[in-house]
């Protein structure tokens, strides 16, 4: 490359860069006194070899979001048992809510990346959590480099603002609304078929052929009550299923009683 086509990529790239962190900047309302520290926030692995990514960002702002709601939580709610706030900061710092943040502000737009197929990915997730306002409880397989812009983000931040814990999640907190509360946190599906069968006195199998056909079924005495087919994941082939077998086995009393 000579030096002059050298001298116009990088006054190009310059200008992409101080677009994008002035689009940012007006999506989160922070002001970054580092703008490449931002530019990494949204570069991918993938985007070119040898390139700052943001993985380790992603690493800071998982340990910082988790920290954060976990100690909000806290304060909020004195009164709340450890599983409860558990299962509380776990449906708000889980991949499907990140990447849910991330989709609802457009930050993926802002990715710098290589990602065989991935606009047909968080297309398939935008149509699927249509479905489910806040959180599916893990009936939703969520790109997972949806959440890493998020965490990566959040590590941005931190750094950027001289590892200000405060400030980070004065900019943070709004942008994860909503937050899910005890109020409307969801039942897992496993969680309520186990419960319900319990209470029935019902005994349930799992029957896991996933790593076959990407099957798993629920039983009770060899009948099979609910079935589902995920070949990408065991876990949400097995939530599914349970909803299935969930909503069946409420169906059949329903029946009953009429």
């Amino acid at each position: 490359m000579r030096e002059e086509e050298r001298e116009m990529l990088v006054s190009f790239e310059t200008l992409a860069l101080s677009k994008r962190v002035s689009d940012v900047r007006e999506i989160i309302e922070y002001e970054f006194n580092d703008p490449t520290i931002l530019q990494q926030a949204f570069t991918h692995h993938s985007y070119k070899e040898g390139c700052s990514s943001l993985d380790r960002l992603a690493y800071i702002g998982d340990a910082i979001l988790t920290f954060a709601v976990t100690k909000d939580q806290c304060l909020l709610y004195p009164d709340l048992d450890p599983g409860m706030l558990t299962r509380l900061r776990s449906a708000n710092v889980d991949t499907e809510k990140l990447a849910r943040v991330t989709l609802k502000h457009e930050l993926h737009e802002f990715l710098r990346h290589n990602i065989l197929l991935l606009e047909p990915q968080i297309e398939e997730f935008r149509e699927a959590i249509a479905k489910y306002p806040l959180h599916s409880s893990g009936l939703i397989d969520a790109p997972k480099v949806l959440a890493d812009i998020f965490e990566a983000l959040i590590g941005a931040i931190f750094l950027d603002c001289k590892s200000s814990f405060d400030t980070t999640w004065e900019v943070v907190k709004k942008l994860l609304e909503p937050v899910i509360t005890p109020a409307t946190l969801p039942t897992h599906p496993v969680s309520q078929l186990l419960e319900l069968c319990q209470s029935r006195r019902l005994s349930l199998k799992m029957r896991d052929s996933w790593s076959g056909d990407g099957v798993v079924e629920f039983v009770i005495d060899d009948a099979c009550v609910g079935r589902a087919e995920y070949k990408a994941k065991r876990v949400i082939a097995k939530n599914r299923a349970a909803l299935v077998a969930y909503n069946n086995l409420m169906r059949d009393q329903t029946t009953l009683q009429l």
